[in-house]
C-alpha cells in the first residue's frame, strides 16, 4: 500500500511510496543467490575451453556474494527490529514529495507491516515508510504538550479580565480545576505569564460573584417579653 497526497488536484506520490511499491526503473529485478548461481553456471558453460576461468576465482566470487547477502539480511533484520520499536510511540513522518516539497504527519504508530522487504508504519489507518520517521516523541511529553496547547487556547478565548461577566465563570472554573489536576511535569509546560493571567481571572470572577450576591437580611429580633404584674392581694397598699 503506497501513500499518496493530493496537491493542486493531482496525486503527488512520495519518493518513499514509489520505493515501497517496488516499481522502479529496473522493473524490480534484484540479484539474489539463485540468480548468482545461474550466472556462475552460465559462465562455466560458455567459457573459453582454451582459457578456462580458475575455480578459485569462482569460489572467491561466491564467497563475496554470500558475505554481501548476509550483510543485507542483517540490515533487513535490524530495520524490522527498529520499526517494531515504534509501535505505541508518537512519531513524526517527514516525506519528500516528487514535487520537492516536504509533507509531515504526526501520530501514534498502531502496528507495523512488512512488504517487499520494507517496514511500513500504520498511523491513523495509513501506511508510511519507517525510513521517513523524522522524530520520536515520548508519550508523557506528548500529553503534557497537548494539555498546555489546549490550556493556552482556552485562556485566549476569554475576554480581557476587566470585561469578563458571570457567564465566563464556568470556563474559568474549568481552567482552574484542570490546572490543579495536572502533574508538576505537565504544569511546567504552561508559561508563567498564563498562570498569572489565570489567577487574575479567578480573582476577578470571585469579585463579580461576591458583588452579585444579595446582602444577607439581619435576623428579626424577638421582642422582649414584659413580665406580667402579679395582681395585688387584698389589703396590700392600704
Amino acid at each position: 500500500m503506497s501513500v499518496a497526497q493530493v496537491i493542486d488536484g493531482k496525486i503527488a506520490e512520495s519518493v518513499s511510496s514509489i520505493s515501497v511499491s517496488g516499481k522502479n526503473a529496473t522493473g524490480g529485478n534484484t540479484m539474489d543467490k539463485d540468480a548468482f548461481l545461474k550466472l556462475l553456471v552460465a559462465q562455466l558453460k560458455y567459457q573459453d575451453p582454451l582459457e578456462p576461468q580458475s575455480n578459485t576465482e569462482f569460489v572467491s566470487q561466491y564467497a563475496t556474494f554470500s558475505s554481501l547477502e548476509q550483510m543485507q539480511n542483517m540490515s533487513t533484520t535490524m530495520e524490522m527490529s527498529r520499526a517494531t520499536s515504534y509501535v505505541g510511540q508518537f512519531v513524526t513522518i517527514r516525506t519528500r514529495m516528487t514535487n520537492g516539497e516536504f509533507h509531515e504527519v504526526e501520530g501514534r504508530v498502531d502496528y507495523v507491516v512488512f512488504e517487499n522487504n520494507k517496514a511500513l508504519l500504520s498511523i491513523d489507518g495509513q501506511l508510511y515508510n519507517a525510513n521517513d520517521v523524522y522524530a520520536t516523541i515520548d508519550g508523557n511529553y506528548k500529553i503534557a504538550f497537548d494539555l498546555a496547547d489546549a490550556f493556552t487556547r482556552a485562556i485566549n478565548e476569554l475576554p480581557f479580565v476587566d470585561n469578563i461577566t458571570l457567564d465566563d465563570g464556568e470556563l474559568i472554573d474549568n481552567l482552574k480545576d484542570g490546572f490543579n489536576a495536572m502533574s508538576g511535569y505537565q504544569q511546567n509546560f504552561i508559561a508563567k505569564a498564563l498562570i498569572e493571567k489565570l489567577q487574575e481571572y479567578i480573582t476577578a470572577i470571585d469579585q463579580l460573584r461576591a458583588a452579585a450576591k444579595p446582602p444577607e437580611e439581619p435576623d428579626e429580633e424577638t421582642p422582649e417579653e414584659v413580665p406580667e404584674e402579679s395582681p395585688e392581694e387584698p389589703g396590700e397598699g392600704e
